[in-house]
């Protein structure tokens, strides 16, 4: 099964031995991945674990779950990386609308492990309007209303 994160590869050669804790990410990309992984598959102990020790002081995996509830992710475009930033576009849908979530992250390395510290929103974070004969963001060559658009309830 390919994994969520749109790297192109095999879960099991992806994201899954970071999720089920056989190793760490080797970079601040796949640990973006990962994160984003974590939040499709609702592992919401994985995202927790990720945060730099400084952000997970004031966290639960219960508020974690709490964020996320009524989130359904899409799909993620990887836009740019460097030393310790990456440059993302994750689609979602929520309450029935269809959303982007365009963030560069900050990660930093504790203890030798990649951890995601804070993230800069874009300006084009939030709703979208999408026609459902637009091409889907997803780069499937569909329609967004016979791809992705199934998947938002609308």
């Amino acid at each position: 099964m390919q994994c969520y994160c749109n790297s192109g590869k095999d879960r099991n050669q992806c994201c899954g031995p970071l999720l089920a804790g056989q190793q760490e990410a080797p970079s601040p990309e796949q640990l973006m991945r990962s994160r984003y992984t974590a939040y499709v598959s609702k592992n919401y102990d994985y995202v927790l674990k990720t945060y730099t020790a400084s952000k997970r002081a004031d966290l639960t995996v219960s508020a974690l779950e709490e964020s996320a509830s009524g989130t359904t992710w899409l799909h993620l475009d990887v836009l740019q990386t460097d030393t310790n930033h990456v440059e993302f576009r994750a689609w979602y849908a929520e309450r029935r609308k269809t959303g982007v979530l365009h963030e560069t992250s900050l990660f930093l390395k504790e203890n030798d492990c990649w951890r995601y510290d804070s993230g800069k929103l874009h300006d084009d974070t939030g709703t979208v309007k999408i026609s459902r004969n637009d091409p889907c963001f997803c780069q499937s060559g569909k329609k967004f209303k016979v791809c992705c658009q199934r998947k938002t309830g609308s």
